[in-house]
């Protein structure tokens, strides 16, 4: 019996016999459709209530300095913030260069520090979570580096690396492993020990137990550690562009600040808020065609 089952899939196994009798689609198939449509209409409804919050800032922020609450100087409006910005999209300052080639490089940094660190750290968490050995060797390490400050890696960095990117990119790859890591590490260990026992009794070898149940079910502690790592990863860019950069958006507002250019300094901000909030959407979009089945559970 455990022979002949051996070599067949999860599916197969969970799939009813072949001669068991068929039944007509009932009205919970007829009304896939309309589900799938009034699903859609509430994450359209969700995007723009995300919305009201952002827009309803930046509406009290041009009141305030309109009425002169605060000092143009010290918090510019949005109104000349946006003029900012077109004028350092539409011509190359010799100071801070173009807006566009800021965003550039500083995303080209984040995606290669992130995807290093992103990968290293599912490699060690899916090591430690799977195994005694690699959790009492794998797992101290890494608690160790998640108590250490960015900020003050930074002048070992310099030494080792030298003032190029190879620090600047340790530093995101470092931040951006450890939230990854450790929701990996939760939510292999926490998967429920009856789908291990479903596996068993469907005689299951290892390598399917991992591949079939162990993983997917710690898939959305996985994507809340891939938003996690995401946010970490451009606070790192912050920190690290901050430092013998010559160009990116951490580089412009070096600049600006020499300058007292606050409008400048709004500029870079708002664009890494915004590459921010892209990239979460990403992720997010990610996070519910991988979980779809979990909408059920969601109340509208």
């Amino acid at each position: 019996m455990s022979r002949s089952m051996g070599g067949m899939s999860l599916d197969q196994r969970l799939a009813p016999p072949p001669d068991a009798p068929t039944r007509p689609p009932g009205p919970a198939a007829a009304a896939a459709p309309p589900a799938r449509r009034r699903a859609r209409r509430l994450t359209s409804r969700a995007g723009l209530l995300r919305l009201i919050s952002p827009v309803a800032v930046l509406i009290l922020w041009q009141a305030v300095s309109e009425a002169g609450l605060i000092s143009r100087q010290k918090l510019p409006p949005p109104t000349e913030i946006w003029q900012t910005a077109v004028g350092l999209v539409t011509t190359s300052s010799p100071a801070y260069g173009t807006l566009q080639g800021a965003m550039l490089i500083s995303l080209q940094r984040v995606a290669i520090g992130f995807a290093a660190g992103a990968l290293v750290s599912l490699a060690l968490a899916v090591a430690a979570g799977l195994s005694r050995l690699g959790e009492s060797t794998i797992d101290p390490l890494m608690q160790m580096l998640r108590t250490l400050p960015l900020f003050g890696l930074i002048p070992v960095f310099i030494v080792w690396f030298g003032i190029g990117e190879t620090p600047k990119l340790t530093l995101i790859a470092i931040g951006a492993a450890i939230p990854l890591y450790l929701n990996t590490f939760s939510g292999i260990r926490n998967v429920d020990a009856r789908l291990g026992e479903l596996g068993q009794v469907l005689h299951l070898s290892r390598t399917e137990l991992i591949r079939d149940i162990v993983l997917p079910g710690a898939l959305p502690q996985v994507l809340v550690g891939l938003r996690q790592s995401l946010g970490v990863a451009w606070l790192a860019l912050v920190v690290a562009e901050q430092v013998n950069a010559s160009a990116g958006l951490g580089f412009m507002i070096s600049q600006a600040t020499q300058f007292l250019r606050n409008d400048v300094i709004f500029v870079a901000l708002l664009v890494y808020c915004a590459l921010g909030l892209l990239t979460d959407a990403l992720v997010r979009l990610l996070e519910r065609r991988a979980l779809a089945w979990r909408r059920g559970f969601l109340a509208s």
